[in-house]
């Protein structure tokens, strides 16, 4: 395995999890009973019955030159763990917990990992329809004085793929979908519906002599091709390290291109993108019969506590956060004066946002400038919808650690007038605006 698939594989397992364990892990906890993923593909009907989610998962994307693609799919499979205590008189008897010498365990909801390799499948031989069968199965351990007993119901899914030209590029579509027995109205079973689903449901897709073009930033030939990929629950993006283009991950969570763990994350803590410091802090705060609760549930929660405990202060030191500024622009904003500290009053004065200014290629960007905006962090889904769009920029800004923002109101946006009555502007940092002026200052 190469250093890129390592890499997209972290980012993967990620996403696979999200949401698995939702804190104070605690059995006891009925927002840990209550867990919420991302890419669950509930059997047929279970939408439309409130019984699950929609049991599709479906993405476009394009390749240039490609003779071929590998796809790896990758979900969980819900596996109910049953404790039973051993009779004196021969036997086993169900319990909500069984401890032992050993240990003590819940009767819960765990999860197995499945993983499906496709191809290298030819681009002549399309299209494909390749089935994806998790089947039922049930596992017996034996644990002094007791059992544990898990059970995985079938889950059954499909995976299609197609691909057509559009221009000199391919477009390739995939579709997964849920196809086992349908969900009933009639009989309402959340747990059956949970049972049979495809949980955490995504895609590595690996490239044959060509590669995959970014959706995000498309090179301008590009730009009216990726216009025509449609996406439903799921979008896709390049993997691997930044300038790679042979590995795509199609997720059900929202990333950037060539996506990765912060290398100040050294836990999986599963908890639905949550801010890892205060998960952290809040373990911490656990106390013993409270952790030795939160151990009954799961594997992953088990280890969870154990990293949480051995964490050093340095460990923690860097979880509590990171500055980075890989794009210094010299600015045109005032700084505070020596001897005057930032909070004080009188450094107020130093800093005017409607007159202040920063340079931008050369260019002097203030109040009233005309740019173009080009995110570069895809902080959020909305970098995704402004990129390209023209702007005016009503200030500039330098926080207390010295970093420049540029506020700017987007032109066709019906509410602009309205945003900047009460000032409510979209931010940027001056690498991210292209100014529209030519002249140098």
């Amino acid at each position: 395995m190469t250093s890129s698939w390592d890499r997209a594989r972290a980012v993967a397992d990620a996403v696979l999890y999200e949401g698995y364990l939702l804190y104070p892990y605690r059995g006891t906890s009925s927002k840990n009973q209550s867990r919420w993923q991302f890419g669950v593909l509930g059997p047929p009907g279970a939408a439309e019955a409130g019984l699950g989610e929609d049991d599709t998962m479906a993405a476009q994307f394009l390749v240039d030159g490609a003779q071929a693609i590998t796809l790896v799919v990758r979900f969980l499979q819900l596996q109910h763990r049953r404790a039973e205590r051993a009779r004196a008189g021969g036997g086993f008897e169900p319990v909500a917990e069984l401890t032992t010498a050993s240990g003590s365990w819940l009767s819960w909801d765990e999860a197995v990992e499945c993983e499906r390799s496709f191809g290298p499948l030819a681009f002549e031989d399309q299209p494909w329809t390749l089935p994806l069968l998790a089947p039922e199965a049930t596992d017996v351990e034996s644990l002094d004085g007791g059992r544990l007993v898990r059970h995985r119901r079938e889950v059954r899914g499909e995976l299609t793929v197609s691909g057509e030209p559009d221009g000199d590029l391919r477009r390739v579509s995939v579709r997964i979908a849920n196809v086992g027995p349908g969900a009933s109205s009639t009989s309402p079973d959340k747990d059956d519906a949970i049972a049979r689903s495809l949980i955490g449901t995504h895609i590595i897709a690996e490239v044959v002599g060509g590669q995959f073009v970014s959706l995000l930033e498309p090179p301008p030939a590009a730009s009216a091709a990726v216009s025509r990929c449609t996406q439903h629950r799921c979008f896709p993006v390049l993997a691997g390290p930044p300038g790679s283009h042979d590995l795509l991950l199609i997720s059900p969570i929202i990333l950037y291109d060539h996506p990765e763990v912060a290398e100040q994350s050294s836990t999986e803590l599963y908890d639905c993108t949550e801010i890892d410091e205060i998960l952290t802090l809040r373990v911490m705060t656990m106390t013993d019969e409270e952790k030795a609760q939160a151990r009954a549930t799961d594997p992953r929660a088990a280890r969870i506590i154990d990293r949480c405990e051995a964490m050093s202060p340095q460990d923690m030191a860097r979880l509590h956060g990171v500055l980075r500024d890989p794009h210094a622009v010299a600015g045109l904003v005032p700084e505070v004066p020596v001897g005057l500290d930032w909070w004080d009053p009188p450094a107020d004065d130093a800093v005017r946002p409607e007159i202040d200014a920063v340079l931008v290629n050369g260019v002097r960007i203030a109040r009233g400038s005309r740019v173009r905006l080009r995110p570069r962090r895809n902080a959020d889904a909305q970098d995704i919808f402004v990129a390209g769009k023209t702007a005016r920029v009503a200030s500039v800004h330098q926080d207390v650690d010295g970093n420049t923002h540029v506020a700017v109101v987007v032109d066709d946006d019906p509410a602009a007038e309205l945003h900047e009555w009460y000032g409510r502007y979209l931010y940027f940092s001056p690498d991210e605006v292209e100014p529209l002026q030519t002249q140098n200052m």
